[in-house]
Parts: structure tokens; sequence; C-alpha cells
């Protein structure tokens, strides 16, 4: 960590001081991603240096940026250089940033593209965003299964550096059709006459062009694939690799962070300061509201009970604690189902397994937190019974907690509703109301002996 500040201390230093051969040593080694925090780093009048890179260089550092870093520094480059700085773009990326534009100024800028790949932009374009085609680049390489081995080595020395990557070689027939992968490993260890189709592999995992990103994603962390192939039937169309992946996975745990916190909205990255205030709120309104009719009932549970609350006035001392316990412990059996719904578990009789685990750890919760508390609140109080009561109360709260924080996100996934919208202030407010009304149901019935 310590070397990469002192790169990127060295970088600055080079672009503050004009330093051009300095700069382009550091281009040809290291990778764009530092070059483009070096970038984030400087003002807007010391970025002028950065104009004087090609085009390629510029491309491979605008990958690197978010959206509005890219939109600042292709206006600055002018759109006669940005066009051809976003034809130097992997397709992917390009769409990624093409993506974000309004549909006259996107549809303005790929028709000043180059033909052939103006025609891949509006292929990807046509795929729903969150798919395998809406993730996948179609710059790839492939092998012909009816190649040799010799004339496939040839292949991969003029073809393969125009690919994004070359992790895995994918073997096509005259169709298109995937037929089967090799590693460049067998490639080079075959004998040169042998053919392509003798050597390959024919189990090759795919993911059809629809498919759910985070589908894709996971697909790739189950196999620990670094690419995976993109097929439309059979035909392969596109290829997906491990960066792309990652930023899917960093992308849906950002989501589902903000849905645990109650945020809602179209833009799930509310922590991004080009978010306007007004927007930012109406992004967190939605469930406050909702928790708010929610609270509501809770006061209503209490008015409920007024008259046990009048005999024993020392019950409202409990309350708080009673109400958050319930919230604690359902928001941790939430965040272990949300969880391994994510990861693809819980499936046929996992499901019914994980509500009987998860329904006895609730009774082991119960009994420790309710025995401790019924300790507490006897030598405190000094009455047995009150004791016995508040920690009989718990103790149920606490079962019942954890059993909704397992079985709400279960039914929601079962409805096709992302379970992740059964956030911590949805399943604690949820518990808050769970929780009263076990608790002063418990208490009205013994309350013959509070008093």
């Amino acid at each position: 960590m310590e070397e990469q500040e002192t790169l990127l201390l060295e970088i600055i230093a080079a672009i503050k001081n004009e330093d051009t051969h300095t700069l382009r040593q550091f281009l040809d080694e290291i990778h764009p991603y530092d070059m483009a925090q070096a970038l984030l780093q400087l003002d807007e009048d010391e970025r002028v240096l950065f104009h004087k890179l090609t085009d390629e260089e510029l491309a491979d550092l605008i990958e690197e940026l978010d959206y509005e870093e890219q939109q600042s520094l292709l206006q600055k480059l002018g759109p006669a250089r940005g066009i051809r700085i976003i034809e130097k773009m992997a397709p992917d990326d390009a769409v990624d940033y093409l993506g974000e534009l309004e549909e006259s100024e996107r549809k303005e800028i790929i028709s000043r593209l180059n033909p052939a790949f103006a025609a891949d932009i509006n292929q990807l374009l046509r795929y729903p965003e969150n798919t395998a085609g809406g993730l996948m680049t179609t710059e790839f390489f492939v092998l012909y299964a009816t190649d040799t081995v010799e004339r496939a080595i040839q292949r991969l020395r003029e073809l393969a550096p125009d690919a994004e990557s070359a992790y895995y070689l994918y073997v096509i027939d005259e169709k298109h059709q995937l037929t089967g992968v090799i590693s460049i490993r067998e490639l080079i260890v075959a004998p040169p006459e042998t053919l392509v189709e003798q050597i390959m592999s024919e189990r090759v995992v795919s993911v059809p062009v629809e498919m759910d990103q985070e589908e894709v994603a996971r697909t790739m962390s189950n196999y620990g694939f670094l690419a995976v192939p993109v097929v439309k039937g059979n035909k392969m169309v596109g290829v997906i690799t491990v960066d792309d992946a990652i930023d899917v996975l960093e992308e849906e745990a950002s989501e589902d962070m903000m849905k645990f916190g109650g945020i809602t909205g179209t833009d799930a990255g509310m922590q991004d300061l080009s978010i306007g205030p007004l927007k930012s709120a109406m992004g967190r309104i939605p469930w406050l509201v909702l928790l708010l009719g929610v609270g509501i009932m809770a006061g209503n549970i209490i008015a409920f009970f007024e008259d046990t609350l009048d005999a024993v006035v020392v019950l409202a001392v409990f309350i708080p604690m009673i109400a958050g316990m319930a919230g604690n412990t359902g928001t941790q059996s939430l965040a272990v189902v949300v969880r391994g719904l994510t990861m693809g578990q819980f499936k046929g009789k996992d499901v019914w397994r994980l509500i009987r685990r998860e329904a006895v750890v609730g009774v082991f919760i119960g009994l420790v937190n309710g025995l401790i508390i019924s300790i507490v609140a006897a030598l405190w109080q000094k009455s047995l019974m009150l004791g016995f009561v508040i920690g009989l109360s718990l103790s149920v709260t606490l079962f019942f907690a954890t059993l909704a924080g397992t079985i709400v996100p279960l039914i929601m996934a079962k409805m096709k509703i992302d379970p992740a919208f059964a956030s911590g202030p949805f399943i604690t407010t949820i518990n808050d109301l769970v929780g009263l009304t076990i608790y002063f149901t418990v208490a009205t019935l013994f309350m013959q002996y509070l008093i």
C-alpha cells in the first residue's frame, strides 16, 4: 500500500513538472488504474498533460474512471478526439459509458463511430443492462474445431492482441456453435499437426445471453473462472471476464447494503456525492413513511395494555430493552438468510433445514438472554416474579424474532421479490410489534402476582 502511494506521488510529480518522458515510462510499466488514480488527484488545469497521451492510452485510462470523470475528460478533449477515444475502448466499456447518456446524445455519438464498431455497440445496447448480454464484450478470440494446432497458434499470435482476454480458448464450428474449450498449455504442448477437436474439452460451461448478471457473477465465482462464454441458443456471441464479474458483485453488495438500510430508488449508489440532497432524501423517505405507520401501531399496542402498565409502572423500564433485543436478533437472522440466498443457497429441502436450525438457535438465544435478564431484573427491582416475567417475555420474543428474520426473506424470495428489501429497519420494526405484544401479554397474565 505504501509503495502504491509512493508511485502515485511520483506520477503526480511528473505531470505537474510536465515531464512527458517520465510519464510515458510510467505508462509502459504500470496499470491504467494507477494512472487514473493519479488523474483524480489533480486539479482541472493540471490535467492538461494527459491530453498529450495517445488515443489508445487515454482509452485505457478512461475505462478505469467512473461516468462523471469520463464525461468531464472527454468533453475537455473535444468531440472529434472523444469519438476516436471511444472507438479505442473495449465495446462493453464503451457501452457502459454511452448507456449513461441521454438517448439523443448517444445516437449522435454512435452515428459518428466507425460502422463496424457502431454495429457492435448497437448490438450490445439491445440487451437489458443487468443481463449477461449487457455485461459481455464482443471482443473475444475463438478457434475452429477443424484447425490444426499449428494453425491455431498462428491465429492466436495474429488476433489475440485485439481480444479483451485470452484466458481460455473457445472452439466453435462453421456455424459459430460453441463446441469446446481448450487451455493455452494444452495447445502449446500438442503436436503441430493435431486437430483442435481432438484435444479440446466438450464440457463447456456457458451462460445464456438473457441470464441475470448477478447469476453470471455467481457462476464464475462457483467455478473459479476468469472468463465465461455467452451464448444465444448455442451460438457464441460474447465473453464476460472476471473484472466485470467483480464489478457486478460490488454493485449488488452496495445495493443490498442500501436496501438493508431502508434506502430505495433507481440509484443504488446513494453514497455518490454527485447525487443531490433531494434525490437522496426521496430514496429514503418511502421506507421511513411505512415504518412511521408501523411505529404508530406499536404505540397503539402500549395504549391497549395501558391498564397493565398503570398497575405495574416498572414494566415501562424494560420496554426499550425488549424492543431493541427483538430487532437486533431478527436482523442477525435476516443477514444470515439474505447472504445465503444471494449465494444461491437454501433451495428445496435446505429451506426446511434452515428454518429448523434457526428455530433451535432462537430457543438457545432466548433461554440464555432470558435467564440473564431475569436475574438482573430480580436483583435490580428486588422481585423474583418480575424477573421471571421479564425473562420469559424476552425468551419468547427472541425465539419469534429469530423465526421472523428467517422466514420473511424466504417468503419474499419465493414471491420473486428481492429478499434484501426485508431490510434492517423493516424487520426491526416488525419485531418491535411482536416483542411488545408478547411482553405485555405475559405481563398481563401474571399481573396479579406483580402488584
